[in-house]
């Protein structure tokens, strides 16, 4: 052996010393780079810990991601949309300055129609009221009052979403019944403000009925209701129909863009320039981040979390492991057995996390032209290319979409989609002339006709798709230079989602507050001491909504502020 090689031997046993006292060091580790773990990461580097996030895939944002995935084409691969996300974090964390860029959209829904005719929503009240007044005077002066409704609810409901829920019979320590105490407060003032407005029949209605009963009970024009219902299923495999559907349309509802409620918006750069502002924000408070770095289990040891084996071997060793993964992938994969109580796995075991959706993503080379409203001459975006676009036009189609599905067990022969085309906002994103535009298409089984999905029925539900786009704006086939489809099983491979869920488990209500993920859990905390859930999985759930990330945080800080940890 020459003196070269024993140098160089030396240097390496030399920096992994260095790294392992590095590691050794670490006061949390947080598994997955998705938005709401960057999040946590940002808010614990905030406060002074030393923080590494190991993220499986090579760039982080879990599904709030932008890829180049055709040449000059950059797409928000799996989330397309920003509301959600909650302002404070914004703001804390200074995330407008490390380059995120929101595009408000004005008009926000257009729903194109086979007889000519069409509905464009927005934000001015007036054009609104002429617009749904061709199907239904009554439905035009119900709109204001209805969305007047839902923006009173969210207004009390909101503060319930920054703060760990009250999980009854959470623990039996001094510092569990404080942190009831403390949840019971927020609960009990949100309670007060409900009876003294008269509003608890209304948000009880609004967290258990159908869909179908609080739309049918305010407007009766078809064109109307199906557009709001998508709300109430995106998702979700249910229908306008199924009992519980109202919360998840109230979710979607909770939202807010540059200080206006309930208003959608793109992201400049895709929804991947959410993550990556995170990450930057991350890394200036001292934060690591580790790309292409997948975990291989959390370890334990004396039924404490001392770190995470990586699936090269290494370890990394911290007081606390936060984890952004499902809960699913979390306690059923990155954990042995024995290190879970029984009766907790079994409640994880349970967990529903069916999905409808199925995302593809789509390089054009000219806008869509509808045969209801013509795309202008000289090719450049009309009001109703920004929007959310629905080709449903009944909540009949809706039903009949769903129990495709549901109850035959096949992909929808009329899917309920929502095309979204960024580029006509966000000029950074596609070369001059062309377009990113994206369907979020349900439903979809997982198994369909109980077999995996093969590339032949894949072309084949894609088809489906374009035909139905074709009926609308004739030309969309021919303008499609580039598409992916993700299915289900797709997504969950791709980004982790199990079973393909985009809210990492189903959002009924018994799966949500200090139910979600389970009994047990309901409050960041793991029967696993050092263990925290931080991810769409936890209270409040899904969408870019960062307080999962933000609460399981504070959480977190607080457990080691008073040693808990």
């Amino acid at each position: 052996m020459n003196l070269t090689s024993e140098k160089k031997k030396i240097a390496a046993r030399a920096s992994l010393l260095c790294l392992n006292a590095f590691i050794t060091a670490l006061d949390a580790i947080v598994v997955g780079g998705g938005h709401n773990g960057l999040t946590t990461a940002a808010y614990m580097a905030r406060a002074g810990l030393k923080v590494a996030v190991c993220e499986r895939r090579h760039l982080v944002g879990g599904a709030a991601v932008t890829e180049e995935l055709y040449p000059g084409f950059k797409m928000s691969r799996a989330s397309y949309l920003w509301s959600l996300f909650r302002p404070q974090i914004v703001q804390e964390l200074g995330l407008k300055a490390h380059g995120l860029r929101i595009l408000p959209r004005n008009p926000s829904s257009f729903t194109p129609l086979l007889d000519g005719r069409s509905l464009l929503i927005g934000a001015d009240a007036a054009s609104n009221y002429r617009q749904v007044a061709q199907f239904s005077e009554r439905d035009a002066e119900a709109l204001p009052r209805y969305e007047h409704m839902l923006e009173r609810l969210t207004r009390i409901i909101d503060p319930l979403l920054d703060t760990p829920p009250f999980e009854p019979g959470a623990g039996s320590k001094l510092s569990d019944r404080l942190d009831d105490a403390r949840a019971m407060w927020h609960l009990l003032k949100t309670a007060r403000k409900m009876l003294h407005r008269g509003d608890v029949q209304l948000l009880h209605e609004m967290m258990t009925a159908p869909a179908s009963r609080i739309l049918d009970r305010w407007f009766e024009s078809e064109p109307l209701k199906s557009g709001l219902a998508t709300d109430a299923v995106i998702g979700a495999m249910v229908s306008p129909n199924t009992p519980g559907s109202a919360y998840v349309l109230f979710h979607h509802v909770m939202g807010e863009s540059e200080g206006q409620r309930g208003v959608w918006s793109y992201v400049q750069g895709g929804m991947g320039a959410v993550s990556e502002a995170l990450a930057s924000s991350a890394r200036s408070f001292g934060a690591s981040i580790r790309t292409s770095t997948p975990v291989k289990q959390i370890l334990v040891e004396n039924d404490q979390v001392v770190g995470v084996e990586l699936e090269n071997g290494e370890q990394l060793r911290a007081r606390v492991v936060l984890s952004n993964a499902t809960p699913t992938v979390t306690f059923l994969r990155l954990m042995q057995k024995h290190h879970i109580p029984d009766e907790f796995r079994k409640r994880i075991e349970g967990i529903d996390s069916t999905s409808p959706v199925t995302k593809i993503n789509l390089a054009l080379d000219r806008l869509p032209n509808f045969k209801c409203l013509p795309s202008p001459p000289n090719g450049e975006p009309a009001p109703h290319h920004r929007t959310t676009i629905h080709f449903t036009e009944s909540c009949a189609e809706l039903e009949t979409a769903y129990r495709d599905a549901k109850c035959a067990g096949i992909p929808s022969r009329r899917p309920l989609i929502e095309m979204t085309i960024p580029s006509s906002i966000d000029k950074t994103i596609s070369p001059e002339g062309k377009h990113v535009a994206s369907l979020f298409v349900q439903y979809t089984p997982y198994a369909p006709y109980g077999k995996p999905w093969t590339p032949q029925l894949k072309r084949e539900f894609t088809d489906t798709c374009f035909n139905l786009i074709e009926e609308y704006a004739p030309g969309f086939r021919d303008s499609v230079m580039w598409h992916e489809t993700l299915t289900p099983p797709d997504l969950e491979r791709t980004f982790g989602l199990t079973g393909g869920n985009i809210f990492h488990a189903s959002m009924g209500l018994d799966q949500l507050f200090w139910l979600r993920p389970t009994a047990g859990a309901g409050r960041y905390r793991t029967p696993i001491r050092g263990l925290y859930m931080c991810g769409a999985g936890t209270h409040p759930g899904g969408g870019v909504m960062g307080a999962p990330g933000r609460n399981a945080a504070h959480v977190v800080l607080n457990d080691i502020k008073h040693k808990r940890v």
